[in-house]
């Protein structure tokens, strides 16, 4: 587990369950010894003293898969997806390099990596969230960018990671998830417009598949960014699973992106590209752990024997990222802000991809209005204001800061409704309005709505079209994985970096302190200007017009993102990995049950643990 995890990062935090276990099924044989007596007779004491079962260990795959816990950060139990398992695996396998002769798609190469031995190397992929960036960018005060070239050097730089590993491992690539996070602005949409298409709200539902990815998201559509708020859906609310939205996260998007091009493209096996994600929170690390996000949903002719490969290997958090450059005695601050030369880096091995994923111009963050999580529920306002000339966007405050109900209108008529839902509090008031009502069996009972004492009807979530749904307070930049105020003076003196702008953080800073420091997070994150050069240093496409230069204009462009141009892209990376949009777009949830922390009675107990070492009665 990282060292720096504790349960004091829990600020999604809900309710542990009564119970957590994980119950040995069978015993383990014990191998006789030689001078043993096939006959001999011994008593049961002495049987259990002889084999003592081994002692239960408990991974991410066994926590998501129990409701026994009710709380957002089951990354308390990750082992693996830590700063150090990031320095192990660089420290285990070599880099592997590109000898490969690309040439419309086929290996004329090198056929499995290094002179044939492709088990001793990976190749190293990595993405960062600006999210992420952002929080650095406040403690160290630099900007955004500067922040995300320091990163690049840290993983790809001469004065990075593989100048003090023991294989001088780095990574190929350090991609900006701005910019996937683009197609999955566009996807939504589409997914949003397709929902709401009164075609498809007036066919009947199928039965049996609610959460399944070739099902249609009912109304309204929840936000499925966010892996705490989904875990929290699944284990204690599976009747809003009909309503998630069926979009990966741009974390999962750009895994899958990755390995299955760079599989196809360079004829080597999924397993052997290893993709660190570095993100603004620890429930990050669950969603790298789903089932549904793993090789077997897309890998053309998946064998089922074998252990499928996740489509993101490891998440650290931006602190965690500061410990894998101490661990490697690297002073983060003093890296270069600049980006690498154009002629360190090693072209995506396809022309059109490639532009996509390094553009001339670096990708800009969202404006205060979009919010600080990715702006899901911007773009898609947008995108049907943008269809219906004339309108304009109505907001009004909720409850509190974290709740925003958003109406298109144009004159009296409302054309669509729209609300942004931030920390647990107020999504568990949106999901218990979303709950179905009971119907009373007691005759001539009225059934609908509630009403307010006076009369008049209570509003209702489901007027609502989307909603975007984030764990954390404050959305994204808040997530359990930045940087505290709290930790910012301990950072620094560490960092050898002065005060900020003269700022001094109080020793013990209370939620006053933490909420100023959020704003210098957020003000970072919103400073992001597509102006200064891109992080990767991709210098020679700098003349290129990722738009122009496929012949669209601004006729479908919202927000400086073209529809068509990222339908492009998606179209071509099926038709690169022969595998169907919606397979390698979307991805499915499920209900999740578990008999952990029920009441049992005594003969139930009894039984069952009779059963378990295979006894009965």
């Amino acid at each position: 587990m990282s060292a720096i995890l504790s349960a004091d990062d829990l600020n999604d935090f809900i309710s542990p369950g009564v119970a957590c276990i994980k119950p040995i099924e069978t015993l383990p044989a014990a191998n006789p010894e030689d001078n043993s007596n096939a006959y001999e007779v011994t008593t049961e004491d002495k049987v259990a003293a002889s084999q003592p079962p081994p002692p239960a260990t408990i991974s991410l795959t066994d926590c998501l898969a129990c409701s026994g816990c009710v709380t957002s950060a089951e990354a308390m139990l990750v082992s693996l997806q830590s700063h150090t398992e990031v320095l192990t695996t660089l420290d285990t396998y070599r880099s592997l390099r590109a000898p490969w002769e690309i040439q419309n798609g086929l290996n004329h190469g090198v056929s499995n990596g290094v002179n044939g031995h492709h088990h001793e190397a990976k190749l190293f992929v990595a993405s960062v969230s600006p999210q992420t960036r952002a929080s650095l960018a406040a403690v160290f005060g630099v900007s955004e960018v500067e922040v995300g070239n320091m990163i690049t050097q840290l993983l790809s730089g001469p004065s990075g990671l593989q100048s003090s590993g023991h294989n001088g491992s780095d990574f190929t690539w350090v991609i900006d998830t701005n910019v996937v996070r683009e197609a999955c602005l566009v996807a939504a949409a589409d997914e949003v417009a397709m929902a709401l298409s009164p075609e498809t709200s007036n066919a009947p539902s199928e039965t049996g598949l609610e959460g399944a990815i070739k099902t249609t998201p009912k109304k309204p559509i929840l936000t499925s960014a966010c892996p705490g708020w989904i875990c929290y859906a699944e284990k204690t609310h599976p009747y809003v699973l009909p309503h998630l939205s069926r979009m990966k996260s741009p974390q999962a998007l750009t895994g899958t992106l990755l390995k299955s091009v760079l599989s196809q493209r360079y004829n080597v096996p999924p397993s052997q590209i290893w993709h660190l994600a570095i993100m603004p929170c620890f429930d990050k690390k669950l969603e790298a752990s789903r089932s549904e996000l793993t090789s077997s949903v897309w890998l053309p002719n998946h064998d089922s024997t074998q252990e499928p490969v996740r489509d993101t290997d490891c998440v650290i958090t931006a602190r965690e990222l500061l410990h894998l450059a101490a661990a490697r005695n690297i002073n983060f601050a003093n890296l270069p802000r600049t980006p690498l030369p154009s002629s360190q880096r090693t072209p995506f091995p396809d022309p059109k991809l490639d532009a996509f994923l390094f553009p001339p111009s670096r990708r800009k963050n969202q404006n205060p209005e979009a919010g600080p999580s990715g702006g899901y529920l911007h773009h898609i306002l947008h995108t049907y204001q943008a269809q219906n000339p004339g309108s304009e966007i109505v907001v009004k405050q909720g409850r509190n800061t974290d709740v925003i109900d958003y109406s298109l209108v144009r004159g009296s008529e409302t054309i669509v409704k729209m609300a942004r839902y931030y920390g647990f509090r107020n999504i568990q008031n949106l999901v218990r309005r979303l709950k179905p009502a009971k119907i009373s069996k007691m005759p001539g009972a009225r059934v609908g709505g509630s009403r307010k004492p006076n009369g008049a009807a209570v509003e209702t979530v489901k007027d609502y079209a989307y909603v975007e749904v984030m764990a954390c307070p404050g959305g994204c930049t808040n997530g359990g994985g930045q940087v505290k105020v709290s930790e910012v003076e301990e950072v620094r003196a560490y960092e050898g970096v002065q005060a900020v702008n003269g700022d001094v953080v109080s020793s013990k800073p209370g939620p006053k302190e933490q909420k100023e420091w959020q704003g210098r997070v957020d003000e970072a994150y919103f400073s992001g200007s597509e102006d200064e050069v891109d992080a990767d240093g991709d210098q020679e496409m700098q003349d290129v017009d990722v738009n122009g230069a496929h012949g669209i204009g601004n006729r479908d462009v919202v927000n400086g993102i073209s529809s068509q141009y990222i339908q492009g892209i998606l179209s071509h990376w099926s038709a690169i990995t022969g595998v169907d949009t919606q397979d390698l777009v979307y991805t499915s949830y499920r209900k999740v049950e578990s008999d952990v922390g029920k009441k049992q009675n005594d003969v139930e107990r009894v039984a069952g643990l009779a059963s378990s070492i295979g006894g009965g009665w």
